[in-house]
């Protein structure tokens, strides 16, 4: 390819709304340009690299045994209704309807459509296990879309979907594809760990994301793991254990309930500097709304409730704090007159209560009293209305690995896969169903492999890059090497940049030379920022029969012969082809 034809257009600047690497440089570069908000066009050097991504799953997937097909991306209302998900997915669910009146959405996945597709084609249990996937365009109407491919509404995405008789088949199924996908992320170039997660919107009792490791401000989630074991998890669905405290208020000396003034003490240090406590003695009320109904979840003073754990416990889709005029209608509608800092579970009986395990062994504990400026001390859990108590708490770094009782550690993480056990969630409201070898009829035993494809292109950019551009790994990058005669008025240079070109296309390698009559700044520019994996320069060194060869990656420079730069090229490309 002639740089001149090729379509791309370079910027001097990053977007202004280019929050993150990966954004910012896919744009600058001429990757990508933004149609309308979360929605992007995929110029022709990104549908090379998308391409590239697709091509890796798919071998991948067929090794592992799985099947493709392609399902539509308009979906019919009545199949979300036999799920149960029409109503209670979400605004990012993007309803329409066709000209017959008909209710459709936008597939933000495709659960519903394979159960359908299984429910008419696999009849027996003869034909089970069966693993199908897909490439397909995706679209959720994200509330805020952000940092470019990484948090789109339209996306890419290999979605698969398992179908088997038993539950050790399924996690057969599941391990299968585990190795699978550490396969394709090592293919792409991208090291991965897999981490223990919540299932979301998708469901199901089992899950994994595939995280690419960063400390970019792309990471959208802390990832708690273990150095001295293989504990890894999402932080919305880590779990630690904690050292040793103290539990007891009367070790502070409030082994008497009663009300004690608190006046204007508000936050957990307020309380604990003015009563001469810790933290560990006080049972933090915080208010919720879950689904539009409010819940009080209670934990320990010293920690914080992890948002999804608390939306899961109890049962919802959505959930966000409580405005302070939402407490204060709760408040009143238990009979109390109290704001946000003096609430308490004690009289609260029109409200579902969710108690964190951190609380489940105090004693002699500190509440709000539900009455402004005031607390209640010594109070024990037999003077309190019934509660649920679970897991709702932020993991901590620090705190103790739940496997081996050593330190957490916390980085930050881009989700660019996520395996799911979804069990019968699916089978069973759809009456998805196989003869067994008794001819009874039983639920498959599903699960669900997620892949973004757009979003590992992305990752692959906050994992490679420097101060000037993208830094592609040879097997995703959109062109293997580039020739940059630096004068393509010098006729030698122009005939040693021509015969480099085509022995390096003779070889099957996909080269770019820049033939631009451009100053040799601008094109330097240009091959670091599009990322080619090599560079050939064909510059004045060429009187003494040199050129200029530069690998992107490391940023090394070496003169030698141009029949030892294409080898070098033709070698490199290939071995790492064939190691991928």
């Amino acid at each position: 390819m002639k740089m001149s034809k090729l379509f791309v257009q370079t910027l001097r600047e990053f977007p202004s709304d280019a929050e993150v690497v990966s954004h910012k440089f896919l744009v600058k570069a001429g990757y990508i340009r933004k149609l309308t908000s979360g929605v992007y066009n995929y110029l022709p050097l990104m549908w090379k690299v998308l391409k590239k991504v697709e091509n890796i799953v798919r071998e991948e997937m067929d090794r592992a045994g799985a099947q493709e097909l392609l399902m539509p991306f308009v979906q019919p209302k009545e199949l979300w209704e036999e799920s149960g998900r029409w109503e209670v997915y979400g605004r990012e669910l993007m309803r329409l309807k066709d000209r017959h009146d008909r209710e459709m959405c936008l597939g933000p996945t495709h659960e519903e459509i394979i159960t359908a597709i299984a429910r008419d084609g696999l009849k027996s249990y003869k034909q089970l296990p069966v693993n199908l996937y897909q490439i397909q365009s995706k679209f959720r109407d994200e509330v805020r879309p952000r940092f470019g491919l990484l948090r789109g509404r339209e996306f890419i995405m290999k979605d698969a979907y398992s179908f088997s008789t038993s539950q050790e088949d399924l996690e057969k199924e599941y391990d299968n594809m585990a190795r699978a996908y550490k396969r394709i992320f090592d293919r792409c170039g991208l090291p991965t760990k897999m981490v223990q997660s919540d299932s979301g919107a998708i469901g199901g009792s089992v899950s994994h994301e595939f995280m690419v490791i960063t400390d970019t401000d792309a990471g959208e989630n802390d990832v708690f793991y273990c150095d001295d074991c293989d504990y890894a998890a999402n932080s919305n669905h880590a779990v630690s254990n904690l050292p040793p405290a103290k539990t007891d208020g009367a070790e502070f000396g409030m082994n008497e309930y009663k009300v004690v003034d608190t006046p204007d003490m508000k936050t957990i240090d307020d309380i604990c500097a003015f009563l001469s406590i810790d933290p560990t003695v006080v049972c933090k009320s915080l208010v919720y709304i879950a689904d539009k109904e409010p819940v009080i979840a209670l934990i320990r003073g010293d920690k914080q409730v992890e948002e999804t754990k608390l939306m899961n416990a109890a049962g919802a889709i959505d959930i966000r704090i409580a405005t302070a005029e939402e407490i204060e209608e709760l408040m009143m509608k238990n009979g109390f007159d109290a704001k946000a800092g003096f609430i308490g579970p004690m009289g609260m009986n029109n409200v579902k209560i969710i108690a964190d395990n951190t609380v489940k062994e105090l004693k002699n504990f500190v509440i709000g009293a539900n009455e402004n400026d005031k607390h209640k001390v010594g109070v024990n859990w037999d003077m309190l209305p019934e509660v649920k108590f679970v897991d709702i708490r932020l993991t901590e770094a620090g705190e103790l690995c739940p496997q081996c009782g050593k330190p957490l550690k916390v980085t930050r993480g881009i989700e660019v896969g996520n395996i799911f056990q979804l069990g019968t969630k699916y089978s069973k409201p759809m009456n998805a169903v196989y003869m067994d070898v008794d001819g009874k009829a039983k639920p498959y035993i599903m699960g669900c492999y997620g892949i973004g494809i757009s979003r590992t292109a992305a990752a692959a950019v906050e994992a490679h890059y420097d101060d000037w551009g993208i830094k592609w790994p040879i097997s995703i990058a959109p062109y293997h090497a580039i020739v940059v005669p630096v004068s393509c008025n010098d006729e030698l240079q122009m005939k040693v940049a021509n015969e480099v070109y085509e022995k390096l296309l003779a070889a099957g390698i996909e080269v770019v030379i820049d033939d631009r009559d451009e100053r040799p700044g601008v094109k330097f520019k240009d091959a670091d920022l599009i990322g080619f994996p090599f560079r050939i320069t064909v510059g004045k060194s060429i009187q003494n029969g040199n050129v200029e060869f530069v690998i992107r990656e490391t940023g090394s420079k070496e003169e030698m012969t141009p029949d030892k730069a294409v080898e070098y090229v033709i070698s490199h490309v290939r071995e790492a082809l064939q190691n991928n």
